[in-house]
C-alpha cells in the first residue's frame, strides 16, 4: 500500500464528479462486467431501488426481478435508484427457474448468496467463477430452496459480529464489490 500525505488529498467538487462519470449514453455503449443479479422475492421497493443503484455502480450486465419482487416504474424504486432503473438492463420474470435458465444459457455460473454449510466465501471468488450470476433472496427467509438447488454453489459473506445477516441491499453491494474485484484482478 502506498503512503501519501493526507494534506494533499482534496475532495472532488460536484463538477469534477460529473466530468468523471459516464453519461447514460456512454454507459449504454460501454462493456459491462460479466456479472448478473437475480432478485428472488425481495419485498421492499426501497431495497430494489438501492440494488438497481448498486448494479449501476458495478456495471452489472443484467438484473432479473423474480417472484413478487416489485419492478419499475414505482416511485419508491425511483427514489433510491436515482435513475439507475433507466441505466441497468433489467427484466421482470415471474419464475426464478426461468431467469436461472436464461443466465445458464448465456454461459453463467449461478451462485446463491446465502448462509449454508459448504459455502464459498465471497473472498474466494476467482476468474474460474466467471461469468457469474448472483441470486439474492427475500429479506426474511432468503433464497427459496428450489433456486438454491439449481445453483452451482453458495456464496457467503463472512460475519464477524453477533448478527448473522445483513440487509439485502447492503449484501448486494458487498458481494458485487467482491465479484467485480475478482474479475478485474484476473484481467
Amino acid at each position: 500500500m502506498s503512503t501519501y500525505d493526507i494534506r494533499d488529498v482534496q475532495k472532488l467538487t460536484h463538477a469534477e464528479l460529473l466530468e468523471k462519470r459516464l453519461s447514460e449514453e456512454e454507459l449504454s455503449t460501454s462493456k459491462r462486467f460479466p456479472v448478473r443479479v437475480i432478485l428472488d422475492d425481495v419485498r421492499s421497493l426501497y431495497n430494489v431501488g438501492s440494488i438497481f443503484r448498486t448494479c449501476d455502480a458495478y456495471r452489472v450486465e443484467h438484473l432479473y426481478l423474480c417472484g413478487f419482487t416489485p419492478a419499475p416504474p414505482r416511485a419508491e424504486i425511483a427514489k433510491t435508484a436515482l435513475g439507475a432503473d433507466r441505466t441497468v438492463p433489467w427484466t421482470a420474470i415471474a419464475k426464478i427457474e426461468d431467469a436461472i435458465s436464461v443466465c445458464r444459457e448465456a454461459g453463467h455460473q449461478i451462485y446463491t448468496l446465502e448462509i449454508a454449510h459448504g459455502s464459498l466465501s465471497i473472498h474466494d471468488v476467482s476468474s474460474q467463477n466467471m461469468p457469474i450470476t448472483i441470486i439474492l433472496g427475500n429479506e426474511l427467509v432468503g433464497v427459496r430452496e428450489q433456486a438454491i438447488h439449481l445453483s452451482d454453489g453458495i456464496l457467503e459473506i463472512p460475519m464477524y459480529g453477533t448478527k448473522h445477516s445483513l440487509n439485502v441491499a447492503v449484501s448486494a453491494g458487498i458481494v458485487l464489490d467482491a465479484v467485480v474485484s475478482a474479475y478485474l484482478r484476473s484481467r
